[in-house]
């Protein structure tokens, strides 16, 4: 093991221990720690734990939280382990809005602030600034997780103050937010739409827009992660009768 060069002990070792050891490794070294800091190696090491046996679920209720590994050949889950909130609540009152990786954005309801959150490492950084940057209202705004081409993690949040639309992301590498042109029809501003959380897929996150009554418009957008433009597609053809609200799921990117 000594001879091993330490290139190898990272990327071809590390990167195949669960994430949790991975923080323990961290402290060993100055040198283990910026390698292990890499987005190159977040990203191998998220792509290697992505097998079915390593799969979990994340619950939260009134009073406690708690991880729950899923038994896919028995369709069933195994016991369940405690998981403490590392940040200030009251009443475990977090709602998770989106998530990638294993990476979480969470929302504190009674402060209405934006958080990035891993359960795993317990690690987590606030997003809300002093210019009302990272706040977020149910009902009203809509949140997106997703990776750009140099591996940076990065928040896209779409709020509605007031009927004017902002777009806002948050680069997780330079830990600041900067405002996305989007300009849509007034008709998309009204509360009797609401918008989904949005799914990332194969470099674009989409988000459904549908009006809350029976018939009511319905429509997709889409936000390319690196030319940051939005562009809307059709709802795919249902029946009109009753009130339809589309749930996105990325299958094999």
């Amino acid at each position: 093991m000594a001879d091993l060069p330490i290139h190898t002990i990272v990327f071809e070792i590390l990167t195949r221990v669960p994430a949790k050891d991975v923080g323990r490794s961290k402290s060993v070294c100055k040198r283990w720690y910026a390698l292990l800091s890499t987005q190159d190696f977040v990203r191998i090491q998220c792509s290697r734990s992505l097998v079915s046996s390593n799969q979990r679920v994340l619950l939260i209720d009134d009073l406690t939280c708690s991880v729950r590994p899923i038994i896919s050949k028995s369709n069933d889950y195994g016991p369940s382990s405690i998981v403490k909130f590392p940040f200030h609540h009251q009443n475990n009152d977090v709602s998770i809005l989106s998530h990638l990786n294993g990476l979480l954005c969470v929302c504190l309801n009674h402060t209405y602030e934006l958080l990035l959150w891993n359960p795993t490492t317990t690690a987590f950084q606030r997003l809300s600034t002093p210019d009302s940057h990272g706040f977020y209202i149910n009902n009203l705004d809509a949140v997106g997780l997703y990776v750009d081409t140099d591996d940076d993690y990065k928040v896209l949040h779409i709020k509605c103050r007031s009927g004017v639309l902002g777009v806002h992301v948050y680069s997780r590498e330079v830990d600041s937010w900067r405002n996305i042109p989007f300009i849509t029809r007034q008709e998309y501003l009204s509360p009797h739409f609401n918008w989904s959380a949005g799914t990332f897929c194969g470099g674009t996150i989409y988000f459904t827009v549908c009006e809350c009554w029976l018939g009511g418009t319905k429509r997709v957008f889409c936000f390319d992660v690196n030319s940051e433009q939005f562009k809307e597609i059709s709802f795919p053809p249902v029946p009109s009768i009753g009130m339809v609200q589309g749930v996105l799921v990325n299958v094999k990117n």
